[in-house]
Parts: C-alpha cells; structure tokens; sequence
C-alpha cells in the first residue's frame, strides 16, 4: 500500500456542531488523496467538538497540502498538527530506577551504606559474586559512535540516541535485560575499543551499534580479544541471522532449494559482508557481492565470495538480498522470474516487494518485515545466561534455525513482540554454547 512507512500526523480539529460538518471535513481530505485513520473525540462543547484525525501522506509536500485543505474549511478550525512519534520520543524512552522503595532508614542501611560494605567485600573476595549480587549480569552496554545510523548515515552519537534508546527498551520488554546507551564522541578506532575495553567490567554483554564499514570489523575483533564477555555488532550478525531466517521460510514457501541456489548480495557494507559469511557457512557454497568499493569486494574474497557486480548478480542469481542504502536501485526489468529477492534497505527499499513480484520474483520482501528485532534480544539473553566469553557463528546458526521454526504456517518471520520467540531465540543459544562447553554459568534447568 502507498501510505506503508509513510507520514502519519494527528489532526486537532474544532468542527462546529453542525450536522454534516464532520463528513465534510473527511471529504476534503480524502479528496486531497490523505488516508483517515482513527477519529477520536477529545471535547463536546455547546457551539463546537474537538477531534483528533489521523491522516496519512504520502511524503511532505503531500502533508502541506493537506494541512492547506483542511484550513480552508470554513465550519472547521485546525487547532493543531501533532507528530504521534515526536511525542513518544519527549523525555526519551528509558530510565534507570531501583527495585527497592526507599521509605524507610532500614531499608536505607541495607540497601547503601554501612550494608552495601559487606556486599562489597564478597566481591572483593570473589569477583565472580558480582553476578549474583550486583545488576552486572543483566547490563548489556548499547554502543554507537553514531556513524551509521539506520539508513541516515554519519549523524553523531546524540542523533543516535533514540535508536540506542528502542533497542534498550526491545532488551528490556521482550528479555528482560537492561540495555544501558552509550554515545562515543570519537570516530577513532584506538579511541572506541580503549573506551569499549575500559568500561566492560560494568556489563554483561557489548552491543555495538550503528558504526559505520569498514571500521567496524576491525572494532567488534579488536574488542572481542580484550574482553571476556559476548560482543556483537548487531548490523552485522543480528541481520545476517533474520536474513537467514527470512531465506529459509521462502524457500519452504517457494519450494526452492536453498543448497542448490547461487546466492548473491548487493552492497558489502556490515550487513552485507557478514550476511554472506553467513550463507557461505550455512551452504557451504561461495556468495557472489556485488560492491562499488574495491576493498568491500576484497574483503568478500578474502571469505571466500566470488567478487561481481549489480548487473552479474541480477542476471545469474536464484537468491538476491540488497542492503545498500539506495533506494530504486534494482529496476524492474533487471529481476529475473523465480528469484527470490530481498531489498532490505530502509526506509525505503532498492525495489519494494510488490514491483519485484510483479516483475516475476517468487518471493520478495523488504527491511519493514525483515527486522533486527527478532533477533538481537534472545541472542544477548542465551549469551548472557550461559555466561559465555563470546558468541561464535554456531549459535547464531541456531538463532537462525529457532526464529524461522517459531514462524506460523503461512509465516515467513513471527511476530516481533512473542516473547516466547525471544525465549526460545535464547535457549537455541545458550544450548548451544552447553555444546561448545563455552558456558560458565550452571545451566541446570534453563531448558525445562
């Protein structure tokens, strides 16, 4: 549909109490191509009623026409446009607060000092009772330096904080850890993994973010060698698990054979990179990637990939995945019927789904549907809960494998916000790092 991932805004009216004025005004609106949402009613008065109207636009030059439509009406007065997003976003997203009610000197005492002395002296003595006593063992820092911020680009650490802010509140809600943002105000590589390395002892688990390629290679196994808790750059491995995910329902949907199928990616940044390290190591065949920077194209060889280009991978790919940045790349006369397409760039995609399907994909889809979310929090709670030094490639195959077994029939990713799809994200991993003997904490009865 035209208005997905469009501008929605709430219209405050006050519309005189007069029969038909509200028809009218829905009238004028639609006829200016917006699309009604909810109406809500905010007041009754004597002479007049205040209403709150979604209305959908198609971009912004569309809003302003229509916020001129509805001035125009005479029996109508447009009191006020609200942004819905903006006014979630006031005051931020999260916020730390204690367990404890404090009302009282008893509680005080245990709570803080002189109680807090003994806690701390456990610890002194045994450093792995921080787990235990302290919130280390569900801290998850979320670290960005602001570089590559969803499809904005380099917009510094503090535009990036809402972002940093959604991601702790998906930790929060959907697994019950505790993500703590963390803005670096430094592009410096040596910079980044000193800070990263300096305040690990705090957390449980590092999860670096929205840091643009090709540092962020270099940073997430430089950070990784230093210390010993799990460390992932979600751009690169939470992607290459959904994406994986997403590929292996397709094929059921499709009834395409993924082991038989000449995989290709569109842009070698951290998702793409990473993504087809992925699929090379699931389906032991080499990617082809296509890139405009010769030492992306590089690195892809290094994998083990086959270095090409758009116009290679369009024509001689089953499976092709995108995740460039740039909107309208893949023309609808390069898609070849039966390919399985993904554009996963957002917020708007290399080619959207229904243009790709009409032009004869089997199956495409784009980064609305193909979304982190499913993966990222049961990665860190199955890390976190083991205990383990790191997360390697075996448990983010089982990631994999527990997010595309959790779709419904006639699902090709489950729903985001079932817990139960994080719980089982997470015991798919944590099992596995029972496995690997890489779990340091005593697992006995997680998986009841």
């Amino acid at each position: 549909m035209w208005w997905d991932g469009k501008i929605q805004r709430t219209f405050r009216c006050r519309l005189q109490q007069k029969p038909g004025t509200l028809g009218r005004l829905l009238s004028v609106i639609g006829a200016e191509g917006g699309l009604i949402g909810e109406i809500k009613t905010i007041h009754i008065g004597g002479a007049a009623v205040d209403r709150d109207i979604n209305v959908w636009a198609g971009d912004l030059d569309h809003l302003g026409r229509l916020i001129q439509a509805v001035e125009a009406d005479s029996e109508a007065k447009l009191i006020e446009v609200r942004d819905d997003v903006l006014e979630m976003h006031q005051g931020g997203k999260i916020a730390v607060r204690s367990r404890y009610d404090i009302t009282n000197l008893s509680t005080l005492r245990r709570v803080y000092t002189p109680g807090v002395a003994q806690v701390c002296l456990k610890i002194k003595d045994n450093p792995a009772l921080a787990r235990r006593y302290t919130s280390i063992r569900h801290l998850v820092a979320i670290v960005t330096d602001g570089t590559a911020v969803l499809g904005l680009g380099d917009i510094g650490p503090k535009a990036g904080m809402p972002v940093m802010e959604g991601k702790a509140s998906l930790l929060e809600t959907l697994t019950g850890l505790s993500g703590m943002p963390i803005l670096l105000d430094t592009k410096d590589p040596d910079e980044i993994v000193e800070t990263v390395v300096h305040i690990a002892p705090t957390f449980a688990a590092i999860q670096l973010e929205d840091i643009s390629a090709p540092r962020c290679f270099d940073i997430e196994e430089r950070i990784q060698a230093r210390v010993d808790i799990p460390v992932m750059h979600d751009d690169q491995h939470g992607t290459a698990v959904v994406v994986t995910a997403t590929l292996l329902n397709a094929s059921k949907a499709t009834g395409i054979d993924l082991a038989r199928c000449r995989m290709g990616v569109i842009g070698l940044g951290a998702a793409g990179l990473a993504l087809a390290k992925m699929l090379m190591f699931r389906f032991e065949t080499p990617v082809a990637g296509a890139d405009i920077a010769p030492d992306a194209l590089d690195r892809l060889k290094s994998a083990g990939g086959r270095p090409s280009d758009l116009k290679a991978v369009m024509a001689d790919c089953d499976v092709v995945i995108a995740t460039t940045g740039v909107p309208g790349l893949i023309k609808p006369e390069m898609v070849r019927k039966g390919q399985i397409i993904l554009a996963l760039s957002n917020p708007n995609p290399e080619i959207e789904p229904e243009i790709a399907l009409k032009a004869g994909a089997a199956f495409a889809a784009d980064g609305k549907s193909v979304n982190n979310v499913l993966g990222f929090p049961g990665i860190f709670r199955g890390a976190v809960d083991a205990d383990v030094p790191r997360i390697t490639r075996e448990m983010l195959a089982a990631a994999t494998d527990a997010i595309a077994a959790y779709a419904q029939p006639g699902e090709i990713v489950p729903n985001p916000l079932d817990k139960n799809l994080h719980k089982s994200v997470a015991r798919a991993v944590a099992r596995t790092a029972l496995e690997q003997g890489l779990n340091r904490d005593d697992l006995t009865g997680y998986f009841d």
